[in-house]
């Protein structure tokens, strides 16, 4: 039995903690910083006000995440982000492809927790800093209301991972709240008074249908009129409360001290919803529907943005503009909300799409007055227009594994944040992401440790693009659509598709390139044939004199006609792809970007691909075959498709398809790198929306590895990973390995992007 006396006062619970780096957030980019950081090294503190990992993503908001994919609803091919936050997610879909949020929790909370360099304070409001001089943090406080405990972190570095920008903000750091006038950075999309200047919150809701009959009645707090909300009528009873993003609020109103105010005018607003569909009469069907969940707390789209030494605006998203110091890169439509929200006139948002991807300089990524202060999330340095594209989950991630091995590099080298971001210096940081997964728009990988360089690499086969066999089945020239195909800079070869034509008709074909090699918009048209189809069976041939001066994707195109359709094919090989001159609606209006004035940015054609298990390639032939597809890939630094396919592809006949690595001496070989497809294309959405398959059709998922001796060094059954880095039991000293591969589907070759072997 225990008895307390009175006093005059008590003191909390303190525990006084230290690390190397302390990262306050835990949404999805506070867990990609902390997990990048432990893996290099650093001991490291994630503090995190919430009871779960994942912020928006969590089950507290159940908001999916994505990135620069957008849905597939864009031109950026091949463009879902790498390295940590790619491992969570093909977890993620390994675990949970239907899109349960409760199971996206526990797969975060895993990776966290296997990562013994991390300490991990959940239920932890950062509330208070201190600091050792102007520019530098010593410490931060902390309280755990769960355990009556107060706690004070002190480390070298710091991370404000945390939305709303807590730490910076107690730290003293230069920040800004709402929209830039169009003049301060000549960004024509700048928002007037009228449109409002920052983007509200948004609360979902779930519900199921019971089987029977449930009454709703609605809560005397609710909204007593839905004819308050202009759109009341574009609730339909199939769509989730998780879809409609668009029920917002809160732009008109500071988003950070009126959270709770917004909140409660979310919920007034949901539950008002509800009611409009179960009492009006208007739905139904909706007598056996009942309401299963509300998020308890706002799903925030913006409040602080810090400054660092480069911010951000319009102009590097539209025309990707080049940083010498990028490190990461994003590819979301800028995404702009009227600040009325749910009770604007207009349209929930305002998308505009850039021609592809846009790099992420590491000066933006860090505080301009802070030494020691990294920003990761929706805080970097971003105007307010830059921040609607940035501000997305999937990119605050990617830019959250740069910070982390960022800390670690200043911690080895005794630097603060702006002596990494020298050009001297940045190329280390940008080497060592790449080395890990990163992507990098314009960079490549030269790692001058890595064994495989030295070694003649040969194979059982490598694919030639000759032929793509038709299996059977047609798709209706209802849109204009291409295969994008890789081709080395010289002559075009000829294609050829067949078609089946319900009447005589002529057909369209033209050949496309990019104006900005690599955005993979096919805005430029080099070639237009019209070809006369008899009623039948016929073939459209794309034989041309045209030149490319550089490898690239070139975009074999046959236009739109209701009478024709053309045969697909059921092989699909990494690095070949067809695609649909239409819109994906979740994320563009029609299939033409096309501002009704000039806002800074481009009209163009979207021409996107459609989701496995559609999305066919189409029967073809092709002459002379394309050969990029060989063991030189292995080694280019590349890891994923970008002006050509960058990956070894075996031949679709090769039974036993294998890699030979041969050096003129014996090496010793402690670990391998190996870099498999698992389609970069595919958005691969956290929650919610669900995939058919919990394994990438494309990922070779058996394989092992042996000796000069033929002795299996390493072997790997069931393989789902993108990356695959392999320390071996003991180093094996020989001087040839044997790396087998299994091929992942009758119609699907065995592919490789890359092999790293390291003493």
């Amino acid at each position: 039995m225990f008895i307390a006396e009175s006093a005059p006062n008590r003191e909390l619970k303190n525990i006084k903690m230290t690390a190397d780096l302390t990262v306050v957030g835990g949404g999805l980019a506070g867990v990609c910083t902390a997990i990048a950081a432990a893996r290099e090294g650093l001991k490291v503190i994630l503090v995190q006000d919430r009871p779960v990992l994942g912020g928006n993503a969590s089950s507290e908001v159940r908001l999916w995440g994505l990135g620069a994919t957008s849905h597939l609803g864009n031109n950026n091919r091949w463009a879902r982000e790498g390295g940590v936050i790619n491992e969570i997610m093909i977890e993620n879909l390994y675990r949970n492809k239907k899109g349960n949020p409760l199971m996206f929790d526990t797969v975060v909370l895993d990776k966290v927790v296997a990562e013994k360099n991390i300490t991990l304070l959940l239920n932890t409001a950062v509330f208070a800093a201190e600091k050792e001089d102007d520019k530098t943090i010593k410490m931060v406080r902390g309280f755990c209301s769960q355990n009556s405990t107060m706690y004070e972190i002190s480390s070298p570095f710091f991370c404000d991972s945390t939305g709303d920008g807590i730490l910076g903000y107690l730290a003293g750091a230069s920040y800004r709240v709402g929209a830039e006038n169009a003049e301060e950075f000549d960004e024509k999309f700048a928002p007037d008074e009228e449109y409002g200047e920052l983007l509200g919150h948004s609360i979902f809701f779930y519900s199921k249908d019971t089987g029977k009959p449930v009454k709703f009645v609605k809560p005397d707090f609710a909204l007593d009129d839905i004819t308050k909300i202009p759109r009341y009528r574009n609730f339909t009873l199939n769509e989730t409360g998780c879809s409609l993003w668009w029920i917002e609020y809160g732009g008109r109103l500071d988003t950070i001290h009126d959270s709770e105010e917004i909140k409660w005018e979310l919920w007034r607003i949901v539950y008002a919803v509800w009611d409009y569909i179960k009492n009006s009469g208007e739905f139904p069907g909706s007598e056996n529907m009942t309401l299963e969940w509300v998020g308890h707390i706002p799903g925030k789209r913006e409040s602080r943005r810090f400054e660092g030494d480069c911010m951000m605006v319009q102009k590097d998203l539209i025309e990707q503009r080049q940083h010498y110091d990028a490190v990461s890169f994003g590819g979301w439509a800028i995404d702009l909300h009227p600040a009325d929200g749910v009770y604007a006139k207009r349209n929930g948002c305002d998308q505009w799409h850039s021609k592809g991807v846009y790099q992420i300089p590491f000066r933006s990524l860090y505080s301009r007055d802070i030494n020691n202060l990294f920003l990761a999330g929706r805080v970097i340095s971003a105007s307010h227009i830059a921040h609607g594209s940035t501000r997305v989950m999937m990119t605050c991630a990617h830019s959250g594994q740069a910070v982390g091995v960022a800390a670690a590099i200043c911690k080895e080298q005794k630097l603060i944040a702006r002596d990494l971001s020298k050009e001297d210096k940045v190329t280390e940081l940008q080497q060592r992401l790449l080395s890990l997964g990163q992507y990098i728009p314009g960079h490549s990988l030269h790692d001058e440790n890595d064994l495989a360089h030295e070694a003649q690499i040969n194979s059982s086969s490598s694919f030639e693009l000759s032929e793509l066999p038709s299996d059977g089945t047609v798709k209706p020239l209802e849109h204009s659509i291409a295969m994008m195909l890789p081709i080395a800079a010289g002559n075009l070869p000829s294609v050829t598709f067949d078609l089946k034509v319900v009447k005589d008709t002529t057909l369209e074909c033209q050949v496309r390139l990019s104006e900005r090699t690599g955005s993979f918009t096919p805005d430029t048209t080099i070639a237009t044939k019209y070809i006369r189809l008899n009623r039948g069976e016929n073939k459209a041939s794309f034989e041309f004199d045209e030149t490319i001066s550089e490898n690239q994707y070139v975009f074999f195109c046959l236009m739109e006609n209701s009478d024709a359709s053309v045969y697909q094919s059921d092989t699909r090989v990494t690095g070949v792809l067809s695609v649909f001159a239409h819109a994906d609606a979740k994320v563009a209006k029609s299939n033409v970007q096309a501002p009704e004035s000039d806002i800074g940015v481009d009209t163009f054609e979207f021409w996107i691909p459609h989701r496995w298990p559609e999305g066919k390639n189409f029967a073809m032939k092709v002459e002379p075959s394309i050969k990029l597809f060989n063991e030189e890939n292995l080694t280019n630094g590349f890891s994923r498709s970008i002006l050509g396919p960058n990956a070894w592809v075996a031949e679709l006949s090769d039974k036993q398809p294998a890699l030979n690595l041969k050096w003129n001496e014996e090496k010793t070989i402690r670990r391998i790198e190996l870099i498999f497809d698992t389609d970069w294309d595919h958005p691969m959405e956290s929650v919610l929306m669900g995939h058919p398959c919990d394994v990438i059709p494309f990922c070779v998922q058996d394989y092992r590895i042996l000796d000069a001796e033929e002795n299996v060094v390493y072997e790997c059954k069931g393989n789902y990973q993108t990356r695959n880095s392999i320390t071996l039991d003991r180093p094996t000293i020989t001087d040839c390995l044997q790396i087998e591969l299994v091929s992942p589907d009758k119609n699907l070759p065995a592919a490789l992007f890359e092999i790293r072997c390291y003493n």
